[in-house]
């Protein structure tokens, strides 16, 4: 005898199940990857700033994005950094590659989070 196969999940049950593992993949960062929390915090603290801050309604809005940005890339790089690490602790150049560019994303991201809240409170 064979086991039935369940059928997919449709409609609103598949928003349910594919936010409750978008869910477990937050709560996975946060407790395996530093970088991951001390963005988050940056986030908040961020989103403070630019709440009660004296600048336009679309400042904030990039102010906070910028860092939200940051913060979407850092789960990107986890999730490279851990497929690469699924698939051999032996050095290769493209794991090596893939780590490294990960990396580079992140430091990307933060330069033009930064070069925002500088454009926007640093007088010119």
């Amino acid at each position: 005898m064979s086991e039935k196969i369940p059928a997919p999940a449709t409609g609103i049950k598949r928003v349910f199940k594919a936010a409750g593992y978008s869910w477990q993949g937050v709560v996975y960062a946060w407790r395996n990857e530093a970088a991951f929390r001390q963005e988050f915090i940056l986030l908040v603290v961020a989103t403070g700033i630019a709440l009660f801050s004296s600048v336009t309604a679309v400042e904030k809005i990039l102010l906070i994005f910028s860092v939200g940005f940051v913060l979407v890339v850092e789960i990107l790089n986890s999730a490279i950094e851990a497929v690469v690490d699924r698939f051999g602790g032996e050095f290769h150049p493209l794991s090596k590659a893939a780590k490294d560019m990960g990396s580079a994303a992140v430091f990307i991201s933060l330069f033009l989070a930064a070069f925002t809240w500088l454009m926007i409170f640093v007088p010119f």
